[in-house]
């Protein structure tokens, strides 16, 4: 299976991204997981929700467009990101803590992903970015409206106009990343929310609620939804088209959106 979902002894749900031949890469099914995940987290007694992926390589390299490089018009582009899009919003609002345990490089749709967590942990010495602009789209999950909720304005919009990759210590220094480790990763993730997962739950949401009204009165997901219906326009496009062809293309390179 390219997921895995197992609730931990300390009392948080772990997400795993088990795909790391293709660089923990977002399929239909992974899709399917992270919605799993959510809805698990939101209707138990768990306390925090982490996501991770496979191996050391990756966190999360986006969608794989060996599976999206069927999508041409923006129809069905909006179809496969509104679905993500959706399950991002959930995440995001999920009321309790959310960490996004980044193991390895993490690019494109995989920075989205991290950036609706409440919390972003990453190993010293990866590279990240918002990488969606070098292949002529925007970020399409909501990725970029939430990066304008959680970071100053300026530093939003170097990340995603540039589409570099960044180091990790760039990234801690403009906030993105709130820590970076070197040991085991869930045992530093199980530091860093220890003090939370002791914390009665009706607590946690109590004050998860204080950022989902904020986004509900600045209507976060009506933004999302038109990040999502711009990036499929530009989906369609010739430009992108010709990127994901030469992409495609190259030998033992791993699809990425």
């Amino acid at each position: 299976m390219s997921y895995t979902i197992e609730k931990r002894e300390k009392g948080y749900l772990l997400f795993s991204i088990n795909r790391s031949e293709k660089r923990n890469a977002i399929n239909y099914e992974v899709m399917k997981g992270l919605r799993e995940a959510v809805k698990r987290a939101a209707d138990s007694d768990i306390k925090a929700l982490v996501i991770t992926g496979e191996g050391s390589q990756a966190f999360c390299s986006g969608g794989d467009l060996s599976v999206f490089h069927l999508l041409h018009t923006k129809e069905e582009a909006y179809s496969m990101l509104s679905t993500m899009a959706n399950i991002l919003y959930s995440l995001l609002t999920l009321p309790i803590p959310t960490i996004a345990l980044i193991n390895g490089t993490v690019v494109g749709g995989g920075c989205e992903l991290a950036a609706a967590c409440d919390f972003r942990l990453a190993r010293k010495g990866i590279k990240a970015g918002f990488i969606q602009g070098k292949q002529a789209i925007t970020t399409g999950w909501g990725g970029g409206s939430i990066l304008a909720e959680k970071l100053p304005a300026e530093s939003t919009m170097k990340l995603l106009m540039e589409a570099e990759l960044q180091t990790a210590e760039e990234l801690k220094k403009v906030g993105f990343f709130n820590v970076l480790f070197e040991n085991d990763p869930l045992e530093v993730c199980e530091t860093f929310i220890e003090k939370m997962v002791t914390t009665d739950i009706s607590v946690l949401s109590s004050y998860k609620r204080v950022w989902t009204r904020k986004w509900e009165e600045t209507k976060l997901r009506e933004r999302i939804e038109e990040e999502v219906k711009n990036c499929s326009l530009l989906w369609e496009s010739d430009a992108h088209h010709e990127y994901v062809n030469s992409f495609i293309r190259k030998s033992g390179e791993t699809p990425q959106k």
